[in-house]
């Protein structure tokens, strides 16, 4: 298949490296020359290309700008009817993609992780994508939506890595402060961690791997509880979400 990306940063090099050694022929703009020319040095699919030439060279087009520099970069460019456009970008919506893209009408949007760069990053999409479950389906979880609200509730989500990600670090610290031995309570932690995380969760195994962590008295549940107010600002940090992401309040009212 012609692939084509505009927009070059650290999304676009990890699906361009998951894409690798499958006979694709990519098309990079240069519009971050350095992570371009990376790429065309790594991947033997890679060429890069003008912004025109990526548009009128591909069969998808994966759109990888801000929102902002999108509304400069992408009219005029020749896009035509039957050519997949799929956005990765913040502060898109359809409606503007529409107008941005015009004349193409097979226009999606998702949300792709650096997991992706080897396979299991979790890709929510709205509208359904045949273009990106032929890319991507074998080796990550497509996950079609029903609205651009879902979707765009994705996007809050995934601002979680962050702070847990923040978490897992400090309890690194810690117990590095005791073992003296940072790369190995790194490597600790992470293990821990991944080993409680089904590899494709479905309802309620999450739960359930919870409910094996929850013996009263326990370590775990000792610390859970000492934490629990935390809860109540993730989700207040979630709902601050709610105006950005364009989310109906009565969607998650509990």
């Amino acid at each position: 298949m012609r692939i084509g990306f505009l927009g070059t940063g650290e999304i676009t090099a990890a699906m361009v490296r998951g894409l690798k050694g499958q006979g694709h022929r990519i098309l990079v703009s240069p519009r971050n020359a350095g992570m371009a020319a990376q790429l065309a040095a790594e991947v033997a699919e890679v060429t890069i290309a003008p912004n025109d030439e990526v548009v009128a060279g591909s069969e998808v087009v994966f759109l990888c700008l801000l929102a902002r520099v999108a509304g400069e970069v992408l009219p005029g460019l020749p896009f035509r009817q039957g050519q997949s456009i799929i956005s990765v970008m913040v502060d898109a919506p359809i409606a503007t993609l529409q107008r941005l893209c015009a004349p193409a009408t097979d226009i999606a949007i998702t949300i792709p992780l650096p997991p992706i760069a080897v396979g299991g990053c979790p890709l929510p999409v709205y509208p359904a994508s045949p273009a990106l479950e032929t890319l991507f389906g074998a080796r990550n979880l497509i996950l079609p939506q029903p609205s651009e609200a879902a979707l765009n509730a994705h996007l809050g989500v995934s601002a979680l890595c962050s702070p847990i990600l923040d978490q897992i670090l400090t309890a690194v610290d810690w117990l590095a402060g005791f073992t003296g031995n940072p790369g190995a309570a790194e490597a600790y932690v992470a293990a821990m961690i991944r080993g409680y995380l089904p590899e494709r969760a479905n309802g309620g195994d999450l739960a359930g791997a919870l409910q094996k962590l929850s013996t009263e008295g326990g370590l775990n549940a000792t610390l859970r509880a000492a934490m629990a107010p935390a809860k109540d600002d993730l989700r207040r940090g979630l709902d601050g979400f709610r105006s950005r992401l364009g989310l109906d309040e009565r969607k998650t009212e509990t």
